[in-house]
């Protein structure tokens, strides 16, 4: 009977993060655009959630989508979003800063830590195209990141349980290693069992209707992907609830 497992559930919006609290998510991560691996939340966003929850809140500062190695302009950004998001509740910032080579930019993350003044600091899952897990976590340990948010540099965590447990083991204790991606109700006892971490990190939506679009149904509003107008997804509840209960 393993101990019990802290579950962070990444969130879009704020109904997310209201529904993961009612099916017993210990934390969140906040985001925009899931769809793209998550981007900076709106600061309205945030102060919503806050108002009407009471678990920790992990913000994401990431400018755009597409890597970790940013502008000036977009690095410039990251460092206001991260202020205003800590001026309005955020618990803590989630982030990942490369350079072109892969390898973790020390100054850029070093500065998003020391705005952070002493709270959390993730570094998010750009951990899984460094070239170096092992010299990477000593840097991140070493400039005072509090964990690291990672598939064990495979697509799904579920094909990387012995590095998971690996860097864990390397880890000793001086970084947290979240493991997240592809996390399930039906591997999320096999996942934790196998590497010995003390939290997960996973998603899970469910489909909810939005009819106002019903009129005329040849109008879109994003890209070439043509996503469905009359539709959107929203935390699944009862799925969070049924993790939580497998987790202890």
């Amino acid at each position: 009977m393993m101990g019990k497992i802290l579950l962070e559930i990444c969130c879009g919006s704020a109904d997310d993060v209201i529904e993961a609290e009612k099916g017993g998510a210990d934390r969140v991560e906040l985001n925009s655009n899931l769809f793209q691996g998550g981007l900076t939340p709106t600061v309205g966003t945030l102060r919503v959630v806050k108002r009407h929850t009471h678990i920790p809140v992990m913000t994401m500062v990431r400018p755009r989508a597409g890597g970790f190695c940013y502008t000036e302009a977009e690095f410039e950004t990251a460092r206001e979003d991260a202020r205003l998001l800590l001026q309005n509740g955020a618990d803590g910032l989630v982030f990942g800063f490369l350079h072109e080579d892969g390898t973790v930019d020390e100054e850029r993350t070093r500065e998003l830590v020391r705005i952070a003044e002493g709270r959390p600091c993730v570094f998010h899952r750009a951990l899984d195209v460094v070239p170096d897990w092992k010299r990477a976590l000593d840097q991140l340990i070493a400039l005072g990141v509090t964990r690291v948010l990672t598939s064990g540099q495979r697509s799904d965590v579920f094909f990387a349980l012995d590095t998971i447990r690996e860097m864990i083991g390397y880890a000793g204790g001086a970084i947290e290693i979240l493991p997240g991606a592809g996390i399930t109700l039906e591997n999320v006892d096999r996942v934790a069992a196998v590497t010995g971490c003390s939290q997960v990190h996973l998603a899970r939506h469910k489909t909810m209707p939005d009819p106002s679009v019903n009129n005329n149904r040849s109008i879109y509003y994003g890209g070439a992907l043509y996503p469905p107008e009359d539709r959107f997804d929203v935390t699944d509840r009862a799925y969070v609830a049924a993790v939580r209960g497998k987790l202890g």
